[in-house]
């Protein structure tokens, strides 16, 4: 029998962003949180510096945007930053009242303060952390609230198949609205409708689309995938952050060594123990995250390594372990000690840094359907995004979301039939080596032409390359059962072709793209959003709903 939920508030996606967007709604409102895996699988759990946000008094509101639109290299839109960064210090003041266990240190009059740390591209002490596990406390304190909470139902092990649009089921005379979405259970393994009046698209970024990789495996740009289906438009694709320090150890797979280590004096060294970043930045190991990036990969590349080494072992035994506890324990199961040895560590795939695009409240161009969190494009973080200002970024339009959620709640809206699911026409599959075969020919060639330095003939290979894929998962999402797999293979390839389309719009190399054929930026045009809109006769019915 086909199941139907029922709610006022659709959030897809159960980090940061979207917990706290539940949490700042009122209990008389239904909320229902999709997470399409265990609770605590989302790249917020796994963060570690921390937030950034003006809380010292030799610190500023200026000195934050001017440090945002500097890292942001041209594309920042002002009006996002400085939006987001004076609704920062509320924002850690309603976590630290929820009762987040940030660090804190003796303040001057005997008092216990926040202890803020620094980080690449921040001009003062601003980042707000729980030692090195900043994003465990944030969503270990969210989660318990949300459980408590008798307004809210969360789903673990749900998967969206794709959002429920006005427009898809041919009601569309009052323009696009998005009703809700079908939703695969993992456990059950049917699809469920799951309705309501607005949907949050909260599910974070697409970094699992390159082959290395900071983020969870369920990084696979969901939520863009299924807003450009359903009609939005996205921006700045081309822009994927790197992070440039992630552990390098066969065992390792996707360790974040923070970028804390390096603002508490952390040095970049080749194999050969000489420090390098100088030559690169007078800033040193505290640029921006695409120069040390591309630094890294640069001397990688000219030396033949396999990867360069982090050394902070000239500060006591006692200050890394009280720092980064984590770190240093994570460390130490591979055989490396921190406090005594450098750590060897590679860049790898880390943030995207474009979206689906949005106004300041979250709104995409789809009425009822919001977007927030390093899903969106706000603006916020231009062609690179500086560090610590995503949990910022989630916290922020989350609650302005919230109030505009609120608002379109009281107005009047007409019921729409949603039609069932129909797996009627659809086998199971007996080839699944398809799948998992695509899934990892997308993520290597991605990772060797789409990359941190790219060309126009990377590109151009790339996007044949995708082409094919897409054909085949298309195909096979048609005559086959859905799958977990093949739901984030699609979007990955889906999230691939927009990230290629993007960079080959772009003619120049800005912040975090950065090309051989056009090395240079365009300093004598301002700077513009790369926007790609889809073409209303690709946005085809669900797949066999009758």
């Amino acid at each position: 029998m086909a199941i139907t939920h029922t709610h006022d508030v659709l959030i897809i996606g159960g980090g940061a962003a979207g917990l706290s967007l539940a949490l700042r709604l009122p209990d008389s409102v239904r909320v229902a949180i999709l997470n399409k895996g265990p609770a605590k699988d989302g790249s917020t759990f796994y963060a570690q510096g921390g937030i950034s946000s003006v809380l010292n008094l030799r610190d500023s509101f200026e000195a934050h945007i001017d440090d945002t639109l500097r890292a942001g290299a041209g594309l920042c839109h002002e009006d996002a930053v400085r939006f987001t960064v004076e609704h920062g210090p509320d924002n850690i003041r309603w976590l630290q009242q929820l009762g987040v266990p940030f660090s804190s240190e003796p303040g001057d009059n005997g008092e216990r303060r926040l202890h803020l740390t620094r980080e690449g591209g921040h001009s003062h002490r601003r980042i707000v952390h729980a030692a090195d596990a900043t994003g465990k406390a944030l969503s270990d304190t969210l989660l318990n609230h949300v459980k408590h909470s008798s307004n809210i139902e969360f789903f673990e092990q749900h998967i969206v198949v794709d959002l429920i649009t006005t427009e898809k089921l041919g009601h569309s005379k009052q323009g696009n609205r998005c009703i809700g979405a079908y939703v695969l259970n993992k456990a059950s393994g049917h699809i469920e409708t799951f309705r309501a009046r607005q949907v949050v698209l909260a599910t974070g970024g697409a970094s699992k689309v390159y082959l290395y990789t900071s983020n969870p495996d369920g990084a696979t740009g969901d939520g863009i995938a299924m807003a450009w289906r359903a009609g939005c438009r996205v921006a700045n694709m081309e822009f994927n952050q790197f992070h440039p320090t992630c552990l390098y150890h066969p065992d390792a797979k996707s360790f974040l060594i923070s970028e804390a280590v390096r603002g508490e004096g952390g040095k970049l060294l080749l194999p050969d123990g000489e420090p390098f970043m100088q030559r690169f930045d007078e800033r040193a190991e505290l640029a921006p995250r695409d120069i040390v990036a591309r630094a890294i990969d640069h001397e990688m590349k000219r030396l033949g390594a396999p990867c360069v080494y982090l050394d902070i072992s000239h500060r006591s035994a006692a200050f890394i372990a009280s720092h980064f506890p984590t770190i240093h324990a994570r460390c130490l199961e591979f055989g490396i000690d921190m406090t005594k040895e450098p750590i060897p560590v590679v860049p790898a795939a880390h943030y995207t840094c474009g979206g689906v695009i949005t106004d300041l409240n979250g709104q995409t161009d789809i009425s009822g359907l919001y977007a927030i969190g390093e899903t969106a494009h706000t603006g916020l973080h231009g062609a690179n995004r500086m560090a610590s200002n995503s949990l910022l970024e989630c916290l922020v339009f989350a609650e302005s979301a919230s109030k505009q959620i609120q608002h379109q709640l009281t107005q009047a809206v007409d019921e729409i039939d949603i039609p069932a699911w129909d797996e009627s026409r659809v086998t199971d599959s007996d080839e699944e080596v398809v799948v998992s075969h695509n899934w990892d020919e997308l993520r290597r060639f991605m990772w060797d032409y789409v990359g941190i330095v790219r060309t126009n003939k990377r590109l151009e290979r790339a996007m044949r390359r995708i082409q094919l894929l897409s054909h085949e998962i298309n195909e096979y999402y048609s005559n086959f059962r859905i799958t977990n797999d093949l739901l984030e293979l699609r979007n990955l390839a889906q999230v691939a072709e927009l990230i290629v389309r993007c960079a080959m719009e772009r003619k120049e190399s800005r912040g975090l793209h950065f090309s051989l054929d056009y090395p240079a930026v365009k300093d004598n045009q301002p700077g513009k959003d790369t926007v790609l809109a889809p073409h209303a006769k690709k946005r085809k019915l669900i797949k066999v709903v009758n």
